[in-house]
Protein backbone atom coordinates (compact mmCIF):
# COMPACT_ATOMS: atom_id res chain seq x y z
CA UNK A 1 0.00 0.00 0.00
CA UNK A 2 1.09 3.57 -0.60
CA UNK A 3 2.76 5.97 1.78
CA UNK A 4 -0.47 8.02 1.83
CA UNK A 5 -2.60 5.23 3.25
CA UNK A 6 0.21 3.84 5.38
CA UNK A 7 0.48 7.24 7.03
CA UNK A 8 -3.03 6.96 8.48
CA UNK A 9 -2.77 7.40 12.22
CA UNK A 10 -2.97 4.04 14.00
CA UNK A 11 -6.38 3.54 15.54
CA UNK A 12 -7.98 6.40 13.59
CA UNK A 13 -10.76 5.90 11.02
CA UNK A 14 -10.00 6.76 7.41
CA UNK A 15 -13.19 8.87 7.52
CA UNK A 16 -14.98 10.11 10.61
CA UNK A 17 -18.09 12.28 10.48
CA UNK A 18 -18.92 13.66 13.91
CA UNK A 19 -22.25 15.34 14.70
CA UNK A 20 -22.61 16.65 11.13
CA UNK A 21 -25.58 18.95 10.61
CA UNK A 22 -26.57 20.34 7.21
CA UNK A 23 -29.46 22.69 6.54
CA UNK A 24 -30.68 24.68 3.55
CA UNK A 25 -32.82 27.79 3.55
CA UNK A 26 -35.85 27.60 1.28
CA UNK A 27 -37.68 30.91 1.55
CA UNK A 28 -38.65 31.26 5.18
CA UNK A 29 -38.32 27.53 5.79
CA UNK A 30 -35.21 25.74 7.02
CA UNK A 31 -34.72 22.27 5.54
CA UNK A 32 -32.77 19.89 7.78
CA UNK A 33 -30.85 17.43 5.60
CA UNK A 34 -28.76 15.95 8.43
CA UNK A 35 -29.08 16.30 12.17
CA UNK A 36 -25.93 15.54 14.18
CA UNK A 37 -25.05 12.62 11.92
CA UNK A 38 -21.98 10.51 12.77
CA UNK A 39 -20.15 7.75 10.89
CA UNK A 40 -16.74 6.07 11.12
CA UNK A 41 -15.21 4.10 8.22
CA UNK A 42 -11.94 2.27 8.69
CA UNK A 43 -9.08 1.45 6.34
CA UNK A 44 -10.10 -1.31 3.91
CA UNK A 45 -13.77 -1.21 4.96
CA UNK A 46 -16.55 -1.10 2.35
CA UNK A 47 -19.72 0.66 3.55
CA UNK A 48 -22.92 0.72 1.52
CA UNK A 49 -25.07 3.86 1.82
CA UNK A 50 -28.73 3.22 1.00
CA UNK A 51 -31.89 5.27 1.24
CA UNK A 52 -34.73 6.62 -0.88
CA UNK A 53 -34.22 9.27 -3.55
CA UNK A 54 -34.02 12.69 -1.96
CA UNK A 55 -32.76 11.38 1.38
CA UNK A 56 -29.46 13.23 0.96
CA UNK A 57 -27.03 10.48 -0.05
CA UNK A 58 -25.25 12.67 -2.61
CA UNK A 59 -25.05 15.56 -0.14
CA UNK A 60 -23.50 13.24 2.43
CA UNK A 61 -20.88 12.10 -0.11
CA UNK A 62 -20.15 15.72 -1.01
CA UNK A 63 -19.60 16.59 2.64
CA UNK A 64 -17.41 13.52 3.18
CA UNK A 65 -15.36 14.55 0.13
CA UNK A 66 -15.08 18.23 1.18
CA UNK A 67 -17.12 19.44 -1.79
CA UNK A 68 -19.73 20.85 0.61
CA UNK A 69 -19.30 21.98 4.19
CA UNK A 70 -21.64 21.12 7.07
CA UNK A 71 -23.29 23.83 9.12
CA UNK A 72 -21.71 22.22 12.16
CA UNK A 73 -19.76 19.11 13.05
CA UNK A 74 -16.41 17.62 12.03
CA UNK A 75 -15.25 15.88 8.85
CA UNK A 76 -12.08 14.02 9.74
CA UNK A 77 -9.98 12.28 7.07
CA UNK A 78 -7.12 10.21 8.44
CA UNK A 79 -7.63 11.77 11.86
CA UNK A 80 -7.48 15.39 10.63
CA UNK A 81 -10.48 17.71 10.91
CA UNK A 82 -10.79 19.26 7.47
CA UNK A 83 -13.80 21.57 7.90
CA UNK A 84 -11.83 24.69 8.86
CA UNK A 85 -9.00 24.17 6.37
CA UNK A 86 -8.43 26.87 3.73
CA UNK A 87 -9.83 26.00 0.30
CA UNK A 88 -6.34 25.32 -1.07
CA UNK A 89 -5.72 22.70 1.63
CA UNK A 90 -9.15 21.13 1.09
CA UNK A 91 -8.25 20.81 -2.60
CA UNK A 92 -4.96 19.16 -1.66
CA UNK A 93 -6.78 16.66 0.60
CA UNK A 94 -9.24 15.82 -2.18
CA UNK A 95 -6.36 15.33 -4.61
CA UNK A 96 -4.30 13.00 -2.42
CA UNK A 97 -6.70 11.37 0.05
CA UNK A 98 -10.06 11.04 -1.71
CA UNK A 99 -11.11 9.28 -4.93
CA UNK A 100 -14.52 9.96 -6.49
CA UNK A 101 -16.59 7.64 -8.70
CA UNK A 102 -19.87 8.89 -10.16
CA UNK A 103 -22.78 7.27 -11.99
CA UNK A 104 -21.47 8.74 -15.24
CA UNK A 105 -17.78 8.17 -15.80
CA UNK A 106 -16.72 11.78 -16.64
CA UNK A 107 -13.63 10.54 -18.47
CA UNK A 108 -11.79 13.02 -20.68
CA UNK A 109 -12.81 11.99 -24.22
CA UNK A 110 -9.61 13.07 -25.97
CA UNK A 111 -7.41 10.82 -23.84
CA UNK A 112 -7.02 7.04 -23.82
CA UNK A 113 -7.95 4.87 -20.86
CA UNK A 114 -4.39 4.70 -19.57
CA UNK A 115 -3.93 8.46 -20.05
CA UNK A 116 -7.11 9.15 -18.07
CA UNK A 117 -5.70 7.10 -15.18
CA UNK A 118 -2.27 8.74 -15.50
CA UNK A 119 -3.54 12.32 -15.37
CA UNK A 120 -4.32 12.55 -11.62
CA UNK A 121 -0.88 11.13 -10.90
CA UNK A 122 0.84 13.63 -13.16
CA UNK A 123 -1.04 16.51 -11.53
CA UNK A 124 0.18 15.19 -8.17
CA UNK A 125 3.78 15.36 -9.45
CA UNK A 126 4.50 11.70 -10.18
CA UNK A 127 6.97 10.89 -12.95
CA UNK A 128 5.37 9.93 -16.26
CA UNK A 129 6.93 6.45 -16.28
CA UNK A 130 5.72 5.75 -12.73
CA UNK A 131 2.25 7.08 -13.53
CA UNK A 132 2.04 4.88 -16.61
CA UNK A 133 3.18 1.76 -14.76
CA UNK A 134 0.66 2.18 -11.94
CA UNK A 135 -2.12 3.09 -14.37
CA UNK A 136 -1.45 -0.11 -16.28
CA UNK A 137 -1.36 -2.09 -13.03
CA UNK A 138 -4.80 -0.78 -12.08
CA UNK A 139 -6.24 -1.35 -15.54
CA UNK A 140 -4.85 -4.88 -15.56
CA UNK A 141 -6.55 -5.62 -12.25
CA UNK A 142 -9.76 -4.24 -13.72
CA UNK A 143 -9.37 -6.57 -16.72
CA UNK A 144 -8.75 -3.70 -19.10
CA UNK A 145 -5.11 -4.03 -20.14
CA UNK A 146 -6.06 -4.88 -23.78
CA UNK A 147 -8.22 -1.72 -23.89
CA UNK A 148 -5.67 0.66 -22.34
CA UNK A 149 -5.01 2.64 -25.53
CA UNK A 150 -8.68 3.04 -26.44
CA UNK A 151 -10.49 6.33 -25.91
CA UNK A 152 -13.73 6.42 -23.87
CA UNK A 153 -15.95 6.47 -26.97
CA UNK A 154 -14.40 3.16 -28.03
CA UNK A 155 -15.23 1.48 -24.71
CA UNK A 156 -18.47 -0.07 -23.48
CA UNK A 157 -20.33 1.48 -20.56
CA UNK A 158 -18.95 -1.09 -18.15
CA UNK A 159 -15.41 -0.57 -19.42
CA UNK A 160 -15.74 3.19 -19.10
CA UNK A 161 -16.87 2.84 -15.50
CA UNK A 162 -13.99 0.50 -14.67
CA UNK A 163 -11.57 3.10 -16.07
CA UNK A 164 -13.27 5.69 -13.86
CA UNK A 165 -12.72 3.43 -10.84
CA UNK A 166 -9.05 3.00 -11.76
CA UNK A 167 -8.72 6.78 -12.08
CA UNK A 168 -10.28 7.25 -8.63
CA UNK A 169 -7.63 4.93 -7.19
CA UNK A 170 -4.73 6.41 -9.16
CA UNK A 171 -3.34 8.51 -6.31
CA UNK A 172 -3.78 5.70 -3.78
CA UNK A 173 -6.33 7.58 -1.66
CA UNK A 174 -7.36 6.76 1.89
CA UNK A 175 -11.01 6.95 0.88
CA UNK A 176 -13.16 6.27 -2.19
CA UNK A 177 -16.60 7.89 -2.43
CA UNK A 178 -18.89 6.40 -5.06
CA UNK A 179 -22.31 7.79 -6.00
CA UNK A 180 -24.44 5.13 -7.72
CA UNK A 181 -21.35 3.85 -9.58
CA UNK A 182 -23.30 1.10 -11.36
CA UNK A 183 -26.64 2.88 -11.67
CA UNK A 184 -26.27 3.44 -15.41
CA UNK A 185 -25.39 -0.18 -16.24
CA UNK A 186 -27.39 -3.33 -16.97
CA UNK A 187 -27.64 -5.84 -14.09
CA UNK A 188 -24.94 -8.24 -15.33
CA UNK A 189 -22.43 -5.47 -16.07
CA UNK A 190 -23.37 -3.77 -12.82
CA UNK A 191 -22.45 -6.85 -10.77
CA UNK A 192 -19.14 -7.24 -12.63
CA UNK A 193 -18.10 -3.59 -12.20
CA UNK A 194 -19.19 -3.60 -8.56
CA UNK A 195 -17.14 -6.73 -7.85
CA UNK A 196 -14.08 -5.17 -9.46
CA UNK A 197 -14.55 -2.01 -7.39
CA UNK A 198 -14.70 -3.98 -4.14
CA UNK A 199 -11.77 -6.21 -5.07
CA UNK A 200 -9.42 -3.38 -5.98
CA UNK A 201 -10.38 -1.27 -2.95
CA UNK A 202 -9.68 -4.26 -0.70
CA UNK A 203 -6.38 -4.99 -2.43
CA UNK A 204 -5.30 -1.37 -1.96
CA UNK A 205 -6.60 -1.18 1.62
CA UNK A 206 -8.85 1.76 0.76
CA UNK A 207 -11.94 2.70 2.77
CA UNK A 208 -15.07 3.19 0.65
CA UNK A 209 -18.50 4.75 1.08
CA UNK A 210 -20.72 3.64 -1.80
CA UNK A 211 -24.20 5.05 -2.34
CA UNK A 212 -26.49 2.66 -4.18
CA UNK A 213 -30.16 1.86 -4.69
CA UNK A 214 -29.23 -1.77 -5.32
CA UNK A 215 -29.79 -3.54 -2.00
CA UNK A 216 -28.43 -6.82 -3.36
CA UNK A 217 -25.10 -5.20 -4.19
CA UNK A 218 -25.06 -3.35 -0.87
CA UNK A 219 -25.48 -6.64 0.97
CA UNK A 220 -22.05 -7.76 -0.28
CA UNK A 221 -20.28 -4.89 1.50
CA UNK A 222 -18.81 -5.02 5.00
CA UNK A 223 -21.53 -2.78 6.41
CA UNK A 224 -24.72 -1.13 5.23
CA UNK A 225 -26.08 2.15 6.62
CA UNK A 226 -29.48 3.64 5.83
CA UNK A 227 -29.97 7.38 5.55
CA UNK A 228 -33.42 8.01 7.02
CA UNK A 229 -34.87 11.36 8.11
CA UNK A 230 -31.43 12.92 8.49
CA UNK A 231 -29.94 10.09 10.53
CA UNK A 232 -27.84 7.05 9.69
CA UNK A 233 -29.35 3.75 10.84
CA UNK A 234 -27.40 0.53 11.15
CA UNK A 235 -27.98 -2.94 12.57
CA UNK A 236 -31.33 -3.41 14.30
CA UNK A 237 -32.42 0.16 13.52
CA UNK A 238 -31.74 -0.37 9.84
CA UNK A 239 -33.58 -3.69 9.84
CA UNK A 240 -36.66 -2.01 11.28
CA UNK A 241 -36.79 0.43 8.34
CA UNK A 242 -35.43 -1.86 5.60
CA UNK A 243 -38.80 -3.08 4.34
CA UNK A 244 -39.89 0.46 3.48
CA UNK A 245 -37.09 0.95 0.93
Amino acid sequence: MSDVTAATTDGMPALSLKDVTRTYEQGEETLHIFRELSLDIWKGQMVGLVGPSGAGKSSLLHIAGLLEMPNSGAVMIGGRDCVALPDSQKTAVRRTDVGFVYQFHNLLPEFSAVENVMLPQLVAGRKKSEAHDFAMDLLTRMGLAPRATHRPAELSGGEQQRVAIARALANRPRLVLADEPTGNLDPKTSRHVFTELLNVCRQEGVAALIATHNLDLASHMDRVVLLHEGKLLEGAELAAQYQSL
